[in-house]
């Protein structure tokens, strides 16, 4: 199992009859160190999102890996279950979990005015340029303290974190502070490869299936027969992300279509 994973969703439209639409939610583990879709489950509404992620970990061998969920997925429940499958989770955290939220919020401003000493804070700076942006993360990780409203309920929290996005881009700056709870131990720089695979989804997975699959211009009706296309086009994904060389994805796709040779390398994993 790869040592990070994340549960990400994605919204897959379906059509009925002449002009309906409805959108049909996926569930999926994705493995971020290489690029592979390791589950998926569909859900009819974006609320049994939650019901579907403790069915989808069942599915997976987590043991030994990072989980990394959206807010929504930030339940004790499933913390729990994560733990009991030998792994670790990071969860983010957002207004749905009310006072754990705001406690985690109120703790690190505190910590702050003190410059995070004295708790056994850590904290990794990354600062990045290129296409027309700058770029600069601050990760701070720390010891949960044991007065943490609600810590009693998260099975194996160990350390609270927070992830400050800077961004200057054509002379205007935004900003973005994201938080969260974690069984890992206070290693910040683990943390901080945890966080950003989570958020490289979007890229790595997402972005591909949007533009280069044009899933979300599909018009199949059926909602089993999308449901089974959408997890093709993830397993063929995976494959060509697999597949060397510095191809795009549109030109290896491209590619399986006009070379037999070529699509069995990509099949068997293998290359010439």
């Amino acid at each position: 199992m790869p040592e990070r994973c994340l549960i990400t969703r994605s919204p897959i439209p379906i059509v009925r009859q002449s002009l309906t639409y409805f959108t049909l939610h996926s569930v999926s583990v994705w493995a971020s160190e290489f690029g592979l879709t390791l589950g998926q489950v569909a859900t009819d509404e974006k609320s049994n999102e939650i019901t579907a992620i403790p069915e989808l970990l069942r599915l997976v061998d987590i043991q030994g890996a990072i989980i990394t969920i959206d807010a929504m997925g930030t339940q004790t429940a499933i913390a729990a279950q994560i733990i009991e499958a030998k792994a670790d989770y990071v969860l983010a955290l957002k207004g749905n979990q009310g006072t754990l939220h705001q406690a985690v919020i109120d703790y690190v401003d505190a910590q702050l005015e003190h410059n995070f000493s004295g708790i056994g804070a850590r904290r990794h700076v990354t600062k990045e340029q290129g296409h027309g942006r700058e770029e600069k993360r601050i990760y701070v990780q720390m010891p949960a303290p044991q007065d943490l409203p609600g810590r009693g309920h998260w099975k194996g929290l160990l350390s609270i974190g927070v992830a400050m996005l800077s961004c200057l881009r054509d002379g205007q700056e935004t900003a973005e502070i994201r938080y969260f709870i974690s069984s890992l131990p206070v290693g910040v720089k683990r943390f901080a490869r945890a966080v950003r695979g989570h958020w490289g989804i979007e890229n790595s997975c997402h972005w591909s299936l949007d533009f280069t699959y044009r899933e979300d211009e599909s018009r199949i009706r059926d909602q089993h027969v999308r449901e089974n296309f959408a997890w093709l086009n993830r397993f063929t994904h995976t494959l060509l992300k697999q597949y060397p060389g510095s191809e795009s994805l549109v030109m290896k796709r491209r590619c399986c279509g006009w070379n037999d040779n070529f699509l069995t390398q990509v099949l068997t994993g293998t290359t010439s």
